[in-house]
């Protein structure tokens, strides 16, 4: 009887040990997807940035070029 509950302890220690070994994993895949796209975040945000920037020069530049009245609608 006692080593009936020994060998039921020890599956059950044996799962639980193998969970946590997969969320270990787990937790490393995700830490490593969420660096990832924290890298990608910044290059994204620095790329709208420049656009941005661009945009407002092209149309410091134009803004000679376009009169200043309203639309014939109005």
């Amino acid at each position: 009887m006692a080593e009936e509950k020994q060998d039921i302890t020890d599956s059950r220690l044996t799962a639980i040990e193998m969970k946590l070994t997969y969320m270990e994993d787990f937790m490393k895949q995700l830490q490593e997807v969420t660096v990832a796209n924290g890298g990608e975040l910044g290059r994204l945000h620095d790329e709208a940035r420049l656009m941005a920037d661009k945009i407002r020069e092209m149309s410091d530049l134009l803004e000679g070029d376009i009169p200043n009245r309203k639309p014939p609608h109005y």
